[in-house]
């Protein structure tokens, strides 16, 4: 992964205050390093869960403070956020452990060593020095990836070759043989190179982190778990507080909150590729997933309601909170956004209406923008949150957002419009 900083939102994460985020985040404290040796084979070392890895969290531009904040109310100190990810140091149960509770994070990954490599020689020479036998089992199966960006080594195929035959000449080395079959465990090895700066990592997560186990099925432009979890997260929602999601499409934004809202951990559905690498203790993931469930809370007093025109998305709504374990807390319904009505006074609308990015979609898309503006005009006290790639929104929604946030939906660039309301009554005013 390339962190490049012209892709990224570089302001501070003030919309939440600490106090708030930690009545909605749902993650659990962190507990005590678990301690347990064991052995692979005379080529590996007796290893323990105290040892230190250095670790990095991907994420999508525009929310590694999102990330880091999730990290602070994990434990973890010493972050060192930049573009499209957030530094920090932890164990194998740390590894397991944010591998199951990250909500907004794109990956986990394992940073083997980070250099200046100009040349192909400095690339193949350092990547050379570093621990590979630390990370890779005699007959380790280690494809590498890569991108180059901003960098004079612009061949990513030629820096992905450079990288693999370096590996390789260490593990002779280490080994004392000369060939490797590459018929076991897989370590997915990448290479970015970015300002002429390389950073050799190993993936503990596998499948991206956005794939939470619950839904297979996706509707049209679905929009990424961790997105969704991200524009939570940069809201004034809690569980005490009513929320809609007036196009909730296949129910991402619904699900995602309900999650938050029950402090269910969003790894939990589903499997790691660290948990197949022989030296990392397997217990490690049973004791955190224990854990993990254990600290679920009851069901939200309030369902979460999500409304979209579309039957099929509502099914498909519907089948992903029942496989995601939060039926009961989400009423999905058909309906239209002008149909839109509430008698309750506070709560949150966070959306992601259609961008009207396909050719002949502009002028419908503009009337739906108009009639957000119109329906959502009576709810003064309710706080609006709307993520769009459409440059004109506000103008025909007919309000100036007070916060925007830049943030990229896959590859389109977007805005994040947020209009905070005031706290209810029985809240202290939201500290910004």
């Amino acid at each position: 992964m390339i962190f490049d900083s012209d892709w990224a939102a570089s302001d501070e994460l003030t919309e939440v205050s600490d106090d708030r985020t930690q009545q909605c985040i749902g993650l659990p404290p962190r507990t005590r390093p678990f301690f347990c040796p064991h052995f692979l084979s005379t080529a590996f070392l007796i290893r323990s869960n105290m040892r230190q890895f250095q670790l990095i969290a991907t994420s999508t531009f525009g929310l590694e403070h999102v990330v880091a904040r999730e990290l602070t109310q994990l434990g973890y100190q010493n972050l060192r956020t930049s573009d499209g990810r957030v530094d920090f140091e932890g164990t194998e149960r740390d590894i397991a452990k944010c591998n199951l509770w990250l909500r907004s994070a794109d990956r986990l990954l394992i940073r083997v060593g980070e250099f200046p490599a100009p040349n192909f020689e400095q690339l193949f020479d350092r990547t050379m020095e570093l621990p590979w036998n630390e990370y890779l089992p005699v007959d380790a199966k280690f494809p590498v990836s890569g991108r180059c960006v901003r960098s004079q080594l612009r061949a990513v195929p030629k820096v992905q070759g450079a990288v693999k035959k370096a590996i390789v000449e260490n593990m002779k080395r280490k080994y004392n043989r000369f060939r490797f079959d590459e018929t076991g465990t897989e370590f997915a090895i990448e290479i970015s190179i970015l300002k002429d700066i390389a950073t050799l990592t190993i993936d503990t997560s596998g499948d991206g982190l956005h794939k939470r186990g619950y839904r297979e099925i996706v509707g049209a432009a679905p929009l990424r778990e961790t997105m969704a979890a991200g524009l939570i997260q940069l809201s004034y929602w809690n569980r005490e507080r009513v929320l809609i999601d007036p196009f909730c499409g296949s129910g991402t934004i619904p699900i995602e909150a309900a999650l938050i809202g029950r402090r269910i951990a969003p790894g939990l559905g589903r499997s790691f590729i660290a948990e197949d690498w022989p030296w990392f203790d397997r217990t490690i993931w049973k004791d955190v997933r224990t854990e993990a469930k254990d600290l679920k809370l009851p069901r939200i007093s309030d369902p979460i309601l999500g409304f979209d025109h579309d039957p099929g998305a509502i099914r498909l709504s519907e089948r992903g909170a029942t496989e995601a374990g939060v039926a009961s807390d989400i009423r999905f319904k058909v309906q239209e956004v002008s149909e839109l009505q509430t008698s309750r006074e506070y709560g949150c609308i966070i959306c992601n209406p259609p961008y009207g990015e396909r050719l002949g979609e502009t002028h419908e898309v503009e009337a739906v923008y108009r009639e957000m503006g119109r329906v959502f005009a009576p709810l003064e006290t309710w706080s609006i949150y709307v993520l769009t790639s459409n440059p004109w929104f506000e103008k025909h929604f007919g309000m100036r957002a007070p916060r925007r946030r830049k943030l990229y939906n896959g590859r389109l660039e977007c805005q994040y419009y947020q209009y905070p309301g005031p706290a209810p009554r029985s809240e202290e005013p939201p500290t910004v």
